[in-house]
């Protein structure tokens, strides 16, 4: 790393847990056991290896604002990249955060998911379900050989345990799957996808599965014992105040930095592509279609 770019990173990580303290100052907690300094230092490894199609530093490339957004959303969203909860992408000079299957499933759980487990489907299975008079789908029956592990893939299932002992069942048939897959770049053509379809398959269905939990719930969730200001509450008091002071903080352009969002099912198809060749590529070359 040269010294210009270890500058720019010193400087705009310097920035960033000015952020994050300031957050804090204005009412945001984190998950318990969550550290979001300790979190952002993790990100700042991970980016020291995290390159371009070029081979360039995202640290180079990437802007100090897009840094900081792409940083700032992890913390707001309680990610940790060694956890691989999150990938940090590179799109041009702009840097990207993208939750992972196993970010949603941290952020589910969050909402009182308790477990979720996924389970494939094979050509020959004895597979049945009810539809129950409230809506939720329940495995009736689901009975497979050992023979059948050789067998076509037609669809999976993932089971959702909640902590007040709800059960909910989403199912996916392989053409849902791969419709999901060919929204990505590559058609779901992918290495990943084409070599580890089945657990690429799972991945898919617990990510509708968690991010449903997610997009049903609402922040109450979130509360402890004592009240608290929502992320996006305290974030808009922090950036009023952060505004009347830009001189001061240094990031002239691009000043908006997200916050926790609503996941949906538009952005899954791009993000499982995305997701599949950053752990192909052990979180190191990714960038955006066209770049």
């Amino acid at each position: 790393m040269s010294t210009a770019v270890a500058k720019k990173s010193t400087d705009t990580f310097a920035k960033i847990e000015e952020r994050i303290l300031g957050l804090q100052e204005t009412g945001v907690q984190f998950p318990q056991n969550y550290s979001p300094i300790n979190a952002a230092q993790s990100a700042r490894m991970i980016l020291q290896e995290t390159k371009d199609k070029s081979g360039k530093s995202a640290l180079e490339v990437c802007t100090p604002p897009s840094i900081a957004n792409a940083v700032l959303k992890m913390v707001t969203l309680g990610l940790n990249p060694i956890k691989k909860q999150c990938y940090f992408l590179v799109y041009g000079n702009k840097l990207e955060c993208q939750t992972s299957y196993q970010g949603n499933i941290a952020i589910a759980k969050r909402f009182g998911l308790k477990d979720v487990k996924a389970v494939l489907i094979y050509e020959g299975d004895n597979f049945e379900y009810n539809i129950e008079q409230d809506g939720r789908i329940k495995i009736s029956k689901h009975s497979q050989s050992f023979g059948s592990l050789n067998k076509k893939i037609i669809g999976a299932y993932a089971v959702t345990t909640m902590e007040d002992g709800t059960i909910d069942t989403t199912i996916m048939t392989m053409e849902d799957i791969q419709n999901a897959w060919k929204q990505g770049a590559t058609n779901g053509n992918s290495p990943a996808h084409k070599n580890f379809s089945g657990e690429m398959a799972k991945k898919s269905v617990i990510n509708r599965a968690c991010k449903s939990i997610i997009n049903s719930s609402d922040d109450a969730a979130l509360l402890e014992d004592e009240p608290r200001e929502s992320v996006t509450e305290a974030h808009v008091k922090h950036q009023i105040k952060e505004n009347a002071n830009k001189q001061e903080i240094g990031f002239d352009e691009e000043e908006g930095y997200e916050v926790a969002e609503e996941v949906n099912d538009e952005d899954e198809n791009q993000k499982l592509y995305e997701e599949a060749m950053a752990e192909e590529a052990g979180q190191s070359t990714m960038t955006g279609p066209g770049f």
